[in-house]
């Protein structure tokens, strides 16, 4: 299985990427496919896929912030079962932050990622690939090491048309296995800048945010 880089929606594998997107996630979740031009030509954005035998397994994008030493894994789709791809994508991402990390000169603190709590979103098919269903994911992230923050979490709709998404916890891998918290203000300067990109931020986002403003520390809690 190879892992490659993708930096262009002229990349025919970048069709067959987003392809597997729709297939998988909810229209709210997917950027459209211009859109997505600036993204893949951003230095700071990584976008690989999983290619197996020619075709387009697997993906994930995820960014690492050198200012806070923080990264960001966007998403990671598994398109077939049984080729071990979770685990092929989720080690060649830590490699590669690792490296960026030791190029910084300064140790990575941990990583976000946005994981759907099962119990809220129960319909969602997600391409009828198991791996994918948000109960295995969820468990699976849990092992990784994966917290959640303790604070209601929304976000604006990537279809950009000012609605408040819900159904997913905002959640943090730290590197340090015991640390139980994590700083509020980290947690805000991380999604104002993620969302930086979508102008129709919806109220419920924008009161989200102030209110972590107000606050000191979060907790890290079990999933």
């Amino acid at each position: 299985m190879d892992f490659i880089r993708i930096t262009s929606i002229e990349d025919p594998l970048f069709r067959s990427m987003h392809d597997l997107m729709k297939e998988v996630f909810p229209p709210e979740e997917v950027l459209d496919f211009p859109l997505w031009k600036e993204p893949l030509e951003d230095p700071g954005i990584r976008v690989f896929v999983a290619v197996h035998e020619g075709k387009v397994v697997g993906t994930t994008e995820y960014r690492y912030y050198e200012e806070d030493q923080v990264a960001m894994t966007d998403f990671t789709i598994i398109g077939m079962a049984g080729l071990g791809i979770g685990r092929f994508l989720a080690r060649k991402r830590w490699q590669d932050l690792e490296r960026l990390a030791a190029e910084a000169g300064k140790p990575m603190q941990g990583m976000f990622a946005e994981i759907y709590d099962p119990y809220r979103i129960e319909g969602y098919a997600f391409g009828g690939v198991k791996p994918m269903d948000p109960y295995v994911r969820r468990e699976v992230l849990s092992h990784l090491g994966y917290k959640r923050i303790d604070f209601t979490y929304v976000h604006p709709s990537w279809e950009n048309n000012g609605e408040a998404v819900e159904g997913l916890d905002l959640c943090f891998l730290p590197t340090n296995e015991d640390q139980a918290e994590i700083s509020a203000a980290l947690v805000a300067k991380f999604v104002r800048r993620y969302y930086a990109v979508l102008a129709n931020k919806p109220h419920a986002w924008e009161a989200m945010v102030a209110g972590l403003e107000g606050k000191e520390t979060l907790a890290l809690l079990p999933l």
